[in-house]
């Protein structure tokens, strides 16, 4: 039935769907899964890399996680071609808006924003979706720490922890049980190693298949982004237990 109805993004089928944005959907649920969590005093945001191949060379700068503006960074699940197309729109906008008004740009309004582009790729002919899903984490003076999540069809929702890319559903069951109002950053990053572990189709955790950032306040009260580094995500993994001894081939 639904191939008299896909070839176009902007043709409805009679039961009301637009295939060609759900199959933009699917095209994320292949994608290496990423994970947010909004924390009392922060938000952790956590990738998995898809290493696809020993003969790559891995790369220094991050793979799933972007920084927009001083106040927000997003992780990525999807095709990366169509997030940097996407991410690069979004870091002109905060700066704009930041020329114009000199303060940051809310959260909310950088994610609609940037959700109404995606929303105009679903209603014209001859263009399709952005394969790509995002999950958004800030801050800003009106609503403070914020995790909005977004998909290919311009829809955005605020969460307290959310799961895009392979497995979400299943990632999304263990955060609705596991997660609470108190937690703090670092039983955040506890969590979020525990979601990854259980969810995640490789064998073991390690630190060169995971990133690891996260939006807080510094004592003095600016908005600090900082990604983890393989060091650090390597005693976080010890830490947590979740990371098994690879074997030597």
């Amino acid at each position: 039935m639904s191939r008299r109805y896909d070839s176009r993004t902007t043709i409805f089928s009679p039961e009301g769907r637009l295939y060609q944005v759900e199959y933009a959907m699917e095209a994320i649920g292949n994608a290496g899964s990423a994970i947010g969590i909004l924390a009392k005093d922060g938000v952790v945001l956590i990738g998995e890399k898809k290493v696809t191949s020993k003969l790559l060379q891995t790369s220094t700068s991050t793979e799933k996680m972007y920084k927009i503006d001083d106040h927000v960074a997003c992780a990525v699940a999807g095709i990366m071609s169509d997030a940097n197309i996407l991410i690069n729109t979004a870091r002109v906008q905060a700066q704009r808006y930041t020329y114009a008004y000199q303060e940051p740009m809310p959260v909310e309004q950088l994610v609609q924003s940037l959700c109404d582009t995606k929303q105009g790729y679903t209603q014209f002919g001859g263009l399709r979706p952005f394969g790509v899903s995002f999950l958004f984490a800030g801050w800003d003076k009106n609503y403070g720490f914020q995790l909005y999540m977004s998909d290919p069809s311009g829809n955005y929702g605020g969460w307290k922890a959310a799961a895009i890319g392979a497995n979400n559903q299943a990632a999304q069951s263990i955060l609705k049980q596991d997660y609470n109002d108190d937690i703090g950053r670092a039983e955040a990053v506890q969590l979020a190693l525990k979601v990854l572990s259980k969810t995640m189709d490789s064998t073991s955790l390690t630190s060169d298949k995971l990133e690891l950032a996260e939006i807080f306040l510094t004592p003095s009260g600016n908005v600090k982004y900082q990604v983890c580094s393989p060091e650090s995500l390597t005693k976080l993994l010890a830490k947590s237990g979740v990371a098994q001894p690879v074997s030597e081939a």
